[in-house]
Parts: C-alpha cells; sequence; structure tokens
C-alpha cells in the first residue's frame, strides 16, 4: 500500500474543500449537506463542523442510503428517506472517492425522491478517474489517477483508527 494522503494532508485537504464550498454557497442557511452512507458521512460531517467553526453557520446535515438505488443491487430493501427538506436548497452531496458516476447518480435520484432541490452539487475527497456517466465534482480534495485495477482505500479515524489515503 502506498499513502497518497498523510494524516496532516488530510486535514488541510478537508478544510480547503470546507472553504471552496463556503465560497462558492453565499446563502450557507439554504444549503443541506449528505453524507453518501457510509464513509461519505464521516467526510460531510468535518466538512460541516468546518463550516460552523469558519462562519458559524449550522448546515442541515443527514446522511443518505442509496442502496435501493443502485443499479447493481437487486431486490434492496427500501429505504426510509431522510427527514430532511432539500425543496429550493442547495444540496451537497459528499462522498470519499468519485470513481464511475454510478453512486453519484444513485445519490442524485434520492435526492430527486426528497424534494426539488435548487441545486445539487458533489464533494469529494478522492477523483479516481473512470467515468461511466457523465458526472463531474464540483469540489475535489486530490485527483489521484488510477488504473482499472487498483484501489483506493480512504481510512478515517472514526471507523479505521486513522486518517489517511492508501493506493493498492
Amino acid at each position: 500500500m502506498k499513502v497518497i494522503i498523510d494524516k496532516d494532508t488530510f486535514k488541510r485537504t478537508i478544510k480547503r474543500l470546507s472553504y471552496e464550498i463556503i465560497e462558492k454557497n453565499n446563502d450557507l442557511e439554504n444549503c443541506v449537506i449528505l453524507g453518501i452512507k457510509r464513509k461519505g458521512i464521516y467526510l460531510s460531517k468535518r466538512i460541516k463542523n468546518n463550516i460552523f467553526n469558519i462562519e458559524g453557520v449550522e448546515l442541515v446535515e443527514g446522511e443518505l442510503d442509496i442502496t435501493h438505488y443502485r443499479d447493481d443491487v437487486v431486490n434492496a430493501e427500501p429505504q426510509q428517506l431522510l427527514d430532511v427538506d432539500v425543496e429550493g436548497k442547495t444540496v451537497i452531496l459528499v462522498d470519499d472517492v468519485l470513481f464511475t458516476g454510478r453512486t453519484v447518480r444513485a445519490a442524485m435520484d434520492a435526492v430527486m425522491d426528497l424534494g426539488r432541490a435548487k441545486k445539487i452539487q458533489l464533494a469529494v475527497l478522492v477523483d479516481r478517474g473512470h467515468r461511466e456517466l457523465p458526472v463531474t465534482a464540483n469540489y475535489v480534495g486530490k485527483n489521484i489517477p488510477t488504473s482499472e485495477q487498483e484501489n483506493v482505500f480512504v481510512r478515517f479515524s472514526e471507523v479505521d483508527g486513522c486518517d489517511l489515503v492508501e493506493l493498492d
């Protein structure tokens, strides 16, 4: 395994993502941040906390389970929709890695079932390329060109005991 983002860079990258979100959204009170289960949740919480510490604005947050919306899961149990109002809001979807774009497509479908958002933005810690769908992130922590056979592992201290990104 090769470390691509170490602990200090990990923290700085998330802080930079937070500042970019602040700079692009003049009306933070009308933003909703949704972490895509599983590891997007940890990233979204950190971004939310950074934005609060920087601007004093408490973003509405939620944890988005997209299992039912995926095109590669057969007979998935319907998920309970979030109790989050997205109507007319800017929704910031957050995930750890952007790869094919299929997870993001499923997340957008889930958001649309919640209501008509004003706009949907995407923040990711790592963009590794290899899109199968026309999806681009608004906020990218680091672009890491990979082969399709390589794997990117994002580790969060909340579940993995450390903060880093590795390539295998």
